[in-house]
């Protein structure tokens, strides 16, 4: 109900005010008919509906009773002025078909011309209406003399205070709009109404020079109102769309109509100081009629710029934004990781293609943009079809590698033995292994491939799948590593390398025998302490054939870890590593008698700080029990 209200009171006083201020500009000049508050009919309608109709209808009938006009004569000025403040409604929310319905804005020359043409027909209709009533009651053989001064009135002020009001009043958000109404319009019916309605309206003026006797001139007038509120029945059949994005024909559209009513103004203000002057030597209305209204002058000045102005507009709305709005479709067709429907968009850049101009080249350019990223897209799929593969196989590669190495340690009532590895990747090249060769004998094994990935994984399967079947023949560790390296040796065109731990366990003498080939040298706990063992280093296997391990032995009293390096080279967000002196510290400070491997991992994982694991990591460790 307030905002109804508002809608009344707003267009009620705008049309008060108008009308004092009309009242005071007379008392300084004496310059005819001047009568702004007219034109207040046309916004209060445009903007607030049938409410603001009212508002300004009710004014303007208290205007006409204080300036002297009987009831009488008051009641069709005020049938009028309610029905064309209503028709600017109807004019501006029943658009030409293949334009969208939106509140009252000057953004496209569309809305523009829409604009103009419903301040035109609304002004004519109320200034031969009012031509007739003038005829009509008080015979004062002036109407079409009236008529034009009204007509000047009623369009310089719905001009000016019309797009002032549209700007003020769509910012603030305060424009009433239709809703859609359940009734199908006859659209020929209603085109036959509205030509109807404006034919009447020219019959009228021309009535004027016929002198018309005053029975015709009431015809008329009924026949103009029956017309006007017959085309108000109109129903409106599209919902109004809102449109928040502000297009930059309509920046250009306002710097337009700026400089327009900064140029009425102007000319009104050069019109007024014209005539104050030249009424003091004007003695009767003969001596005044000869001279220019005060409107038209106005009228000339804004003509002369406008048209010139609307011509460039709707050449650049035509030849330059509409294909700019028609690039910026692109927008709702871009979906991300997805090909571009292209068919439409093709057909709408193939009008402007064959252009020589920045139009042509950017409709060229967009087309060519919008093949390349299909192509593009296409060959995305492609490309993450083969990753999916790839990552397929990698897993059941993941799977492989991971059943090849042990599932559980083995533990008796003489030993415990247990390890882990991690790679960096999805496959790697470290390797643990330990399994019993017979009763009392137990193999011990630890590698690391050069590299990382799948050729480094190959590597160390191929190694681990070779030692078991050397060993089933051969339990010497330096030869088993002799035969293993002369066998790495050949066809090695990668020139890979594997380092290599192995020893052989026996359960009852506690000796270990091994031979190493450029591995990491073990830490071997005795005496309650945890030390790096002096070992012959030998050399990588798969770079020099023929090359003699030695087998050393060592008698397990306590513990002996077996590495790769990928835990030593672990490397923190500052780049440092963990390194040797850290791993035996953690062994010498960890205390509990339970499985170290996690704790140790844990330890690794804070000391990097959640940095990216650069190199596979592997641990094995044998524990003597008794």
């Amino acid at each position: 109900m307030k905002t109804k209200l508002k809608q009344i009171l707003i267009p009620f006083f705008l049309t008060i005010l108008f009308n004092i201020a009309d009242s005071y500009l007379e008392v300084l000049w004496d310059f005819g008919v001047f009568a702004p508050q007219i034109g207040i009919l046309y916004v209060a309608g445009l903007l607030f509906g049938p409410y603001g109709a009212f508002g300004a209808t009710l004014a303007n009938i208290l205007v006409n009773l204080y300036s002297g006009f009987s009831p009488l004569e008051t009641l069709p000025s005020a049938v009028v002025c309610f029905g064309v403040s209503c028709l600017a409604y109807k004019l501006w929310y029943c658009p030409v078909d293949g334009y969208k319905l939106t509140k009252p804005t000057l953004d496209n020359i569309y809305h523009l011309q829409l604009f103009l043409a419903s301040v035109l027909i609304c002004g004519f209709i109320f200034s031969a209406s009012h031509g007739i009533i003038f005829e009509i009651f008080f015979n004062m053989d002036v109407g079409k003399k009236l008529a034009v001064e009204y007509f000047m009135n009623f369009i310089n002020i719905a001009f000016i205070f019309g797009i002032i009001n549209i700007w003020i009043f769509k910012k603030a958000d305060f424009i009433k709009t239709p809703e859609i109404s359940k009734k199908t319009a006859n659209k020929k019916l209603y085109k036959l109404l509205l030509a109807g309605l404006i034919l009447t309206g020219v019959l009228t003026i021309i009535s004027f020079e016929l002198n018309f006797n005053k029975y015709m001139m009431v015809i008329e007038f009924l026949l103009i109102i029956v017309i006007l509120y017959a085309y108000l029945t109109k129903p409106i059949e599209k919902e109004v769309v809102e449109n928040n994005t502000k297009s930059i024909l309509e920046r250009i559209i306002t710097i337009f109509l700026i400089t327009t009513l900064i140029i009425a103004v102007c000319g009104i203000t050069m019109s007024f100081l014209g005539y104050s002057n030249a009424f003091i030597n004007i003695k009767n209305l003969e001596e005044y009629l000869p001279i220019m209204p005060l409107l038209i002058l106005s009228d000339i000045i804004i003509i002369l710029f406008f048209i010139p102005g609307f011509s460039v507009l709707r050449y650049v709305e035509r030849r330059v934004m509409k294909p700019l709005a028609s690039f910026s479709e692109i927008e709702n067709f871009i979906h991300e990781n997805e090909k571009i429907e292209a068919e439409g968009l093709v057909e709408i850049y193939s009008k402007y293609i064959n252009n020589q101009d920045e139009i042509g080249k950017l409709a060229r350019s967009y087309t060519d943009l919008i093949r390349h990223n299909n192509n593009y897209i296409e060959n995305i799929r492609e490309i993450e079809g083969e990753k999916k593969r790839i990552e397929a196989e990698l897993d059941i590669a993941t799977r492989i590698q991971a059943s090849n190495l042990p599932k559980h340690a083995i533990e008796t009532g003489e030993y415990l033995v247990d390890g882990y590895s991690k790679p960096a990747k999805e496959v790697g090249g470290d390797f643990f292994d330990y399994y019993q060769l017979d009763d009392d004998t137990l193999a011990i094994i630890i590698g690391d491939a050069s590299g990382k990935g799948i050729p480094a994984a190959l590597l160390a399967t191929i190694t681990q799948v070779m030692i078991k079947q050397i060993l089933k023949h051969d339990e010497n560790p330096s030869e088993v590593l002799h035969l293993l390296n002369n066998q790495l040796c050949e066809n090695n065109s990668e020139t890979l390398f594997i380092t290599l731990w192995l020893g052989i366990y026996n359960k009852n003498t506690k000796k270990i025998i091994f031979s190493n080939a450029g591995h990491n040298p073990p830490i071997v706990k005795e005496n309650g302490e945890f030390k790096y063992m002096k070992i012959n280093t030998g050399i990588v296997l798969g770079i020099m054939e023929d090359f003699d391990f030695i087998n050393e032995e060592m008698t397990l009293s306590e513990e002996i870890i077996l590495y790769t390096d990928g835990i030593t080279d672990a490397n923190d967000t500052n780049e440092e590593m963990y390194g040797e002196e850290r791993l035996l510290d953690f062994f010498n400070n960890f205390k509990k008698d339970t499985d170290p491997l996690e704790p140790l991992l844990k330890d690794i994982k804070t000391f990097t700080q959640g940095a990216e694991q650069f190199d596979d990591m592997t641990l094995l460790y044998l524990k003597d029990k008794t």
